[in-house]
C-alpha cells in the first residue's frame, strides 16, 4: 500500500501545525550505538581534554549522486560555490528555497569528478532526488538510509571521527607517523594495513581531529585499529547521548524546519515526499508556538551559513538571497542558563537534551527562540542554541528562557500553559573558544 504523501496528510490535519506539532516528543535516539560506552559525562569531556571516538555509521543517511550533469545538478538547487571544487574536498551544503530559505543542511563531499556524496538528514537528499528525477538530469543517484530504517544489511560506509587535543597524535601512531597536511574539509587517502580509505578534516564537537571514511566490509577491522592504538591516549567511546550534545558547543544547529510546508510552487514536491520523510515525522514542539509554520522558517544567514553562500551562478533561491544577505533579522547565539534558575527548574538532572523549540523573551516581549538545549557535565551548566532578535543579541544581554510544553492548535499561541521561565545570559556561538577561533584554520 503507497503511503501518504506529506500534502495529503497536511489537507487531512488541516494546516502543516498540526501535522508536526508534537508536545511532550521523544528526542531521536542514535541507531545501533550504545546509548553511553563510560557515561556521557566522560564522553562528553573527553573531546574537550583528551581524545573521543565517535562511529557516525548508522544515524546519518547517503545520498550518491553520479552522472554527467551531477554537478549541474547541484549548482541548480543549490547557494555553494563550486568553483575549484576539487576531489576529496567538502562543503557545507546549503540548498534554499525560491524564497532564500533552508531546506536543511548536509555535507557534501566530492568523490570523483562526476561523483558526489550528500551526507546527514534526509531532507537535503530529497530535494536533491526530486529535482534530479523531475528535471530530466543525466544522473545516477542512490540512497543508503540510517540503520534505524535501512530494511535490511549493512550500511555501504564507516565514518569513525576523532576529535580532542590528543587526536593527531593518535593519528600518527595509528599510520605510524603524521599524515600528509590536510586542509579543513578536505580529505586525503590513507592505508592502513592494506585497506585504503579517506581521512577527512572534520569534526563536529569542534575540536581537532579527522574523520575516516571507507567501505563498509573493512569497518570493524579499522575501528578495531583505532581502539588499540587509542589505549595509550585514553580514546573514549562516545555514545548517543553525549553525540548528540556536540553541536551545541560548537554552533551547528542540527533541525532546522525545512522550509517547504507552504509554498504553492512547491506543491508537487510535497505530493512526492511521503508522511514517513523526515519533514512528515520530525517533530515541533516546546514553549514557541505559532499557527503558521512560516515563523519557523530560517535563512542560511541566520545560520551562519553566508561564507558558503555563491552569487557566482544562477539557482534557485539566489535572488531572494540576494536580497537579504545585509538585513537577516536574527542571529545565531547561545544561551547560559543562570545556575540557581536551573536547580530550581531541572533540579540535578541525569542527563537532557531537547530539539524542542522555545520561547525567548525581552521584558515579557518575545525575541526569538531555541534549537537545541543541553545540558554540558564538563561546564555543569545548561547551553542552549538559539536565533536571537539582533536588538537582543549582544553577548551579556540578560533574556528569559521559557520552559514548557504549548499545546499545540486550537490553544492560544501566546498563553502560558504552567510555563516556567528561567534567566539565561547570550553568549557567542560557537560557544566553545578553540572552535569559534581556532577550529577551522589550515
Amino acid at each position: 500500500m503507497t503511503p501518504k504523501s506529506l500534502q495529503q496528510a497536511i489537507d487531512e490535519a488541516g494546516s502543516p501545525m498540526r501535522l508536526v506539532w508534537k508536545p511532550n516528543a521523544k528526542a531521536w535516539e542514535v541507531p545501533v550505538i550504545a546509548p553511553e560506552y563510560v557515561g556521557w559525562r566522560e564522553e562528553q569531556a573527553a573531546w574537550r581534554d583528551g581524545v573521543a571516538l565517535s562511529d557516525l555509521s548508522h544515524h546519518m543517511w547517503d545520498l550518491w549522486i553520479e552522472g554527467p550533469d551531477a554537478q549541474r545538478l547541484l549548482m541548480d538547487y543549490s547557494a555553494n560555490n563550486y568553483d575549484n571544487f576539487v576531489v576529496g574536498q567538502a562543503k557545507q551544503f546549503v540548498p534554499v528555497t525560491r524564497e532564500g530559505l533552508i531546506v536543511t543542511d548536509g555535507i557534501l563531499m566530492r568523490d570523483g569528478e562526476e561523483r558526489f556524496n550528500l551526507s546527514g538528514v534526509p531532507a537535503s537528499q530529497s530535494w536533491i532526488r526530486y529535482f534530479g528525477e523531475k528535471g530530466g538530469y543525466d544522473v545516477e543517484m542512490r540512497v543508503d538510509p540510517d540503520s534505524g530504517l535501512r530494511k535490511g544489511g549493512d550500511p555501504m560506509i564507516f565514518r569513525y571521527q576523532i576529535q580532542g587535543p590528543s587526536a593527531m597524535a593518535l593519528a600518527e601512531t595509528l599510520f605510524g607517523g603524521p599524515l600528509p597536511k590536510t586542509k579543513f574539509f578536505h580529505s586525503t587517502p590513507v592505508e592502513l594495513e592494506g585497506r585504503q580509505f579517506r581521512a577527512f578534516r572534520h569534526g563536529m564537537a569542534g575540536m581537532p581531529g579527522y574523520e575516516f571514511i571507507g567501505e563498509w566490509k573493512d569497518a570493524q577491522a579499522v575501528k578495531d585499529a583505532i581502539l588499540k592504538a587509542g589505549e595509550a591516549f585514553g580514546l573514549v567511546h562516545v555514545g548517543g547521548k553525549a553525540y548528540y550534545t556536540n553541536g551545541i558547543e560548537s554552533g551547528w544547529v542540527p533541525t532546522p524546519t525545512p522550509a517547504v510546508f507552504t509554498d504553492p510552487d512547491l506543491a508537487d514536491y510535497r505530493e512526492w515526499l511521503s508522511l514517513f520523510s523526515y519533514e512528515g515525522q520530525k517533530p515541533l514542539h516546546g514553549s514557541f508556538y505559532s499557527n503558521n509554520i512560516e515563523d519557523y522558517y530560517v535563512s542560511p544567514f541566520e545560520l551562519g551559513y553566508g561564507k558558503s553562500i555563491a552569487f557566482n551562478h544562477d539557482y534557485l533561491g539566489r535572488e531572494a538571497l540576494e536580497r537579504t544577505k545585509d538585513s537577516y533579522p536574527r542571529r545565531k547565539r547561545t544561551l547560559v542558563f543562570d545556575a540557581a534558575d536551573s536547580a530550581r527548574v531541572f533540579g540535578n538532572p541525569d542527563y537532557l537534551n531537547t530539539y524542542g523549540r522555545y520561547r525567548l523573551e525581552a521584558n515579557g516581549k518575545p525575541v526569538g527562540m531555541s534549537f537545541q538545549t543541553g545540558l554540558i557535565g564538563p561546564l555543569n551548566r545548561i547551553l542552549s542554541l538559539a536565533l536571537i532578535d539582533a536588538e537582543y543579541a549582544a553577548p551579556g544581554t540578560e533574556l528569559t528562557f521559557v520552559w514548557g510544553e504549548h499545546p499545540g492548535p486550537g490553544n492560544d499561541p501566546d498563553g502560558d500553559f504552567g510555563f516556567q521561565r528561567l534567566k539565561a545570559t547570550v553568549a557567542p556561538s560557537p560557544y566553545n573558544e578553540h572552535a569559534r577561533t581556532e577550529y577551522r584554520k589550515d
